[in-house]
């Protein structure tokens, strides 16, 4: 598989606001991955530790940022890093969705990933079948 060569463009606010479904990848190249996600009322990311570095901008909603066990509300605006190897987890607080993008470097998901829920998305994970590309 080649990585992408030519720029990507996207109205990044508009994307995530009109996606529906937990997880979708928007763009994936050799060193870095860009997803938006609608984490719904009284959910959740889910616990979880990545080996590759994540940055994770809110655009809307209310939550909880957990990371290595240190707590941060997150809101539309807010930046949260999250470092390779770093136990964390992203709870939505708020009345209605909580809404974001996240760059992962390098990529953490198949490029054509699209997750309907966390639970799909846990699934997938959990049978090998979302797994980050291998360029050339």
């Amino acid at each position: 598989m080649e990585a992408p060569k030519d720029m990507a463009h996207f109205k990044i606010d508009a994307e995530v606001e009109k996606s529906s479904v937990f997880r979708r990848v928007l763009w994936t190249g050799k060193h870095s991955q860009v997803v938006i996600m609608n984490v719904p009322r009284g959910g959740e990311i889910g616990e979880e530790i990545h080996t590759v570095d994540q940055h994770l901008t809110f655009t809307s909603g209310t939550g909880k940022a957990i990371v290595n066990g240190k707590e941060q509300e997150v809101s539309g605006g807010s930046l949260a890093i999250v470092p390779a190897g770093a136990k964390h987890n992203f709870i939505n607080t708020g009345d209605g969705p909580l809404l974001l993008y996240t760059v992962y470097a390098p990529a953490e998901h198949d490029p054509h990933t699209v997750h309907k829920t966390k639970e799909e998305g846990d699934q997938l994970e959990e049978e090998g079948k979302d797994e980050a590309p291998k360029f050339k």
